[in-house]
């Protein structure tokens, strides 16, 4: 049997019987004088084995099921050979038999690959991996489970199914159906590039379905409280104790920039004195990328007010079970509170568990007068191009605050 260059032969090995006498079946397959064989888990009788024809000639049921499934085979063979083709992919004849045999198909599929990489991902939870990214992943392949069968009429694709065509009309749909803004998009689309990427660098697809593809987010204003707001919220009496324990967290954040995951996972090796006898937080930034931390290193010195608050919280049970400074409950908790606060407050912010350190980055240190080069530090940037976000907030409030002053001088 032939598909362009490649043959396939069925044979017994006469010298090899089994216990039971038959004579074991081996597949071979030959492309341009190459071959690979392998045992197709079949035997048959020497006596009705037909060398020339590669299957049996009895007559009986057993003989005639053997037929069917080598015949099976073949076909399968043929139309991995021409998958093969179609994705431009080398051709060899051991990847067409683990690829008939299924030995080559784990992880392979788009969807298969993402919920396989999210298991993995599990494992790892809080060490290399923070909720919130899995979440994300998680999220994706939702939105992948309903966009694909949509497109391709199917309920999965391989890697090499994925077109820019798929890529532009999923971007498409999570805007349109979906109804997400420009920057939740780019953080969907950078964990489905991760996983695409892997499947280029481990040879599951040959193109890029990505390329030219732009990942541009639309710029955006980090919410941050003033000052007047920041201790609007400090003086605020909670009678709820959960609102305490959420108001004192991210006051703690505005203080310390720390960013959600960061303080969550802060532990009192992560406290360090100095010759001076002032406590620093010295702490590797929980910023995770794809199967490895960022080396990113945080150096805050600790104000009065973050440490009365680690004092106050020393003893709590749950940090004394977990070995953490504070009792951080989940993000979606903090955030749904801290929409409370602002509320009892009367503050008109959208609130989250991050403005605290955005919060940090403009009121606390560039608005008294902290270099941007410090205040990078502190942060844990890569580098200053990601504080100079913070000084543009900073520019744009300033100028807001002058207006205000012009209009009051000009009545």
């Amino acid at each position: 049997m032939k598909q362009g260059t490649m043959k396939i032969l069925f044979f017994v090995l006469k010298t090899k019987l089994l216990k039971n006498g038959e004579a074991p079946i081996l597949m071979r397959i030959t492309i341009n004088g190459q071959y690979e064989e392998t045992r197709i888990q079949r035997s048959v009788p020497l006596k009705l084995w037909n060398a020339a024809k590669g299957c049996s000639k009895g007559k009986d049921r057993a003989s005639n099921e053997l037929n069917s499934y080598l015949s099976e085979l073949a076909t399968r063979a043929l139309e991995k050979y021409k998958e093969l083709i179609l994705e431009q992919a080398i051709s060899t004849p051991s990847l067409i038999l683990k690829r008939v045999f299924g030995k080559d198909t784990e992880m392979r599929t788009l969807l298969g690959t993402i919920r396989q990489e999210i298991k993995e991902m599990e494992k790892v939870v809080n060490i290399d991996y923070a909720p919130v990214t899995i979440n994300r992943y998680k999220n994706v392949l939702k939105k992948l489970e309903n966009s694909i069968p949509t497109f391709y009429d199917k309920e999965d694709i391989t890697f090499h199914e994925l077109t820019p065509e798929f890529i532009k009309a999923f971007d498409l749909h999570l805007k349109t159906e979906v109804g997400l803004c420009r920057n939740t998009i780019v953080r969907y689309m950078k964990c489905f590039k991760k996983i695409t990427n892997m499947a280029l660098a481990k040879g599951w697809m040959k193109k890029d379905a990505f390329y030219g593809y732009k990942m541009e987010q639309d710029e955006t204003d980090p919410v941050f409280l003033t000052y007047d707001e920041l201790q609007t919220v400090m003086n605020k009496e909670f009678t709820i104790p959960r609102l305490v324990l959420v108001r004192d967290i991210f006051i703690f954040a505005c203080f310390t920039g720390l960013a959600f995951a960061d303080v969550s996972t802060l532990k009192k090796e992560d406290l360090v004195q100095d010759n001076n006898g002032d406590w620093w937080i010295r702490k590797g930034r929980i910023k995770l990328m794809h199967r490895h931390k960022a080396s990113s290193i945080c150096n805050i010195p600790l104000l009065p007010v973050p440490l009365a608050i680690l004092k106050k919280y020393e003893n709590n049970p749950v940090c004394i079970k977990k070995g953490c400074c504070l009792p951080v409950p989940c993000n979606q908790k903090m955030n749904s509170y801290l929409k409370e606060i602002a509320d009892f407050c009367g503050i008109k912010k959208n609130i989250t568990t991050h403005a605290g350190r955005h919060t940090f980055g403009t009121t606390i240190t560039l608005a008294n007068n902290v270099p941007l080069q410090d205040v990078s530090v502190m942060l844990g940037h890569a580098s200053t191009r990601m504080t100079q976000h913070y000084a543009r907030v900073m520019n744009a409030s300033l100028k807001k605050s002058m207006l205000n002053v012009k209009k009051r001088l000009t009545q």
